[in-house]
């Protein structure tokens, strides 16, 4: 039986993550990055194909764990029959060999311990060479090795590593995991206890920074590190979240790749970040945008790998029967050949944003943005995906149309902030007749609200979106009508859903979790629009959804009570970090004031 996706933790280093059970199993690592074949293993829910179990021989009775206060390091205690254990897993950020570092230590009791570890390359497919070299276990298969470092006796029992051994009160024992390219040689030993030292003060460091103040700063600070550990921080580039293929709805075949950087997901998680006083982390992203998306501006893709490619072929895996039966296993995604018009209107936002609140204008970044308002001057009339990547036939999304009219406003609002030069005259005429096309074609005045695209009759959820970038107020009766008909038709039990799915809209069957970030969007119109203890409300309750450590996934299945989807999503803790700020104290800039250019 497969864990629950809400019952793991995260590790991360900036480089790649790790995904950790409450019964102290690590069931998921993709080497060096992201997005590597190189997995430690397969999938969650396939632990036939690789994990690294630690705990009391005799299993938990309970289990309470934690991260380290303003960390990313996890605490776990485990009572068992014969007394308590402790658990400290991190992964330390120290450059270009990546670590998962695990310290059994004991509190009461003497405890039988056991250790199982099962490596499986390429997503279970590769069961790798295992030797021991002086003290260390290595593990290797083509161009990926991994050794494993540990006082702890160790023995192999079918293609299991195995340890025994028993943990009294005071005593600590080390796990130190490390991948490195085979051909090059072993890293550097690293000192477990001096690791867990330097883990801390890092994140610790990285937390400081943050500039957030208001009512929930513990929980924008925790927010902001899951952003912080989706970073890649040798290019910069942010990912959607750390997983593949978990699904939408269990069983179903709505599983997707989300270990690649999207320039709507980014450009959001920068935002956030902004706001909180990261300007690193702004500058790094922008270098990495003008690196990926340099070319032609009409063949700009949706999404990137991490170091920038272009090209994320997908396939399916069919060794592998997919989490809790959801198939197919994905790797790769094509939507990056999708046309979605809504991450030019994003782009642009950031840009400008980005500038507006404190980082140094650039040259370069001026000239793209040139050359992007250059091919929506008639790319903005094109039919697309739109927002959700739909897999149906192309479509006038609404909410498209208007990230277009926010590229072209944004444009217009930075040269009169910077200066800039630009043809400030002909974009704000097209801005005019993109706003007056919207409001003409994108709102059925029978119903009385926005719908999903031209001359449809169909609610979205991405409606939610035109008083935040500042396309209409708030307190427009169009709008007000269109956030009371999302509650009417696409809440269940107070949460929102994207958009009611169907197979001539996207082709996958009609049933999906709660998108959370839909649901924080609802937040934050309440916030704005003065429905200010509706929207406490609502939030209070998204927080209440976060696991024990304060982790969110994609979806939310109100029926089930599950999460659903990628774990941990970018998209849900952004959000989360927005709404926080739209319901904090005045004297904190909101989302919706910049997004609206106020």
């Amino acid at each position: 039986m497969a864990s629950r996706i809400e019952d793991y933790a995260l590790l991360g280093d900036t480089q790649t993550a790790a995904l950790v059970g409450k019964d102290g199993s690590i069931d998921w690592v993709c080497f060096p990055r992201f997005d590597s074949r190189a997995c430690f293993a397969a999938l969650l829910g396939e632990p036939k194909n690789g994990r690294w179990l630690l705990g009391p021989r005799s299993g938990a009775s309970a289990v309470r764990r934690r991260y380290l206060p303003e960390t990313l390091v996890l605490e776990t205690e485990m009572d068992c029959a014969e007394g308590t254990i402790r658990i400290i897993d991190f992964m330390p950020p120290r450059g270009h060999a990546p670590d998962i570092i695990r310290i059994v230590e004991g509190v009461r009791g003497a405890v039988p311990i056991g250790m199982e570890l099962v490596i499986r390359f390429d997503y279970g497919a590769i069961v790798p060479w295992v030797r021991r070299k002086d003290d260390t276990l290595l593990a290797i298969a083509g161009p990926d090795a991994l050794e494993l470092r540990t006082p702890a006796e160790t023995r192999g029992e079918d293609f299991t590593t195995v340890a025994d051994f028993t943990i009294e009160p005071g005593r600590r024992v080390p796990f130190v995991l490390t991948w490195y390219p085979s051909h090059q040689a072993q890293p550097p030993v690293l000192d477990p206890e001096k690791e867990l030292e330097s883990t801390i003060a890092f994140w610790r460091e990285w937390s400081d920074q943050c500039t957030y103040q208001g009512e929930y700063q513990s929980d924008v600070r925790a927010s902001l590190r899951v952003l912080k550990a989706l970073t890649y921080g040798p290019t910069g580039a942010i990912v959607a979240a750390a997983t593949t293929s978990l699904p939408e709805l269990l069983g179903g075949s709505r599983n997707w790749d989300y270990r690649y950087s999207w320039l709507r997901d980014s450009t959001m998680t920068l935002y956030a970040l902004l706001l909180s006083g990261y300007r690193a982390e702004a500058q790094a992203w922008r270098e990495w945008l003008l690196r990926a998306v340099a070319g032609d501006p009409a063949n700009l893709q949706i999404m990137y790998g991490v170091a920038g490619e272009p090209r994320l072929t997908e396939w399916s895996i069919d060794w592998l029967s997919g989490y809790e039966g959801s198939r197919p296993v994905r790797i790769g995604n094509q939507a990056h050949e999708q046309l979605q018009l809504d991450v030019y209107g994003e782009l642009v936002d950031t840009l400008y944003q980005s500038t507006r609140i404190g980082v140094a204008p650039s040259e370069w970044a001026w000239r793209l943005q040139e050359k992007v308002l250059d091919f929506l001057e008639t790319g903005w009339q094109q039919p697309d995906e739109g927002i959700w990547e739909v897999r149906g036939p192309r479509r006038h999304f609404t909410h498209s149309k208007v990230m277009a009219w926010v590229a072209f406003d944004r444009a217009v609002k930075g040269i009169g902030a910077a200066g800039a030069p630009g043809p400030v005259d002909k974009w704000r005429a097209l801005r005019d007749r993109i706003h007056a096309e919207v409001c003409a074609r994108g709102y059925d005045a029978g119903l009385g609200t926005f719908v999903q695209s031209y001359d449809g009759r169909e609610l979205d959820a991405s409606l939610l979106m035109i008083p935040l970038v500042g396309f209409l107020p708030p307190g427009d009766p169009r709008v007000m009508r269109t956030v009371a008909a999302i509650e009417k038709g696409l809440m269940h039990d107070g949460f929102v859903r994207r958009y009611v799915p169907s197979p001539a809209l996207d082709g996958q069957e009609p049933a999906e979790g709660a998108f959370l970030a839909c649901t924080f969007w609802l937040v934050d119109n309440y916030a704005i629009s003065g429905r200010r203890d509706e929207a406490v409300d609502r939030f209070q309750r998204l927080l209440r959804l976060r696991n024990d450590v304060g982790l969110l996934s994609e979806e939310y299945d109100p029926r089930s009570k599950r999460q659903l989807g990628n774990f941990p999503q970018a998209l849900s803790h952004l959000a989360l970090v927005n709404s926080a700020y739209n319901l904090g104290h005045n004297e904190h800039p909101t989302p919706a004031d910049h997004r609206g250019g106020k």
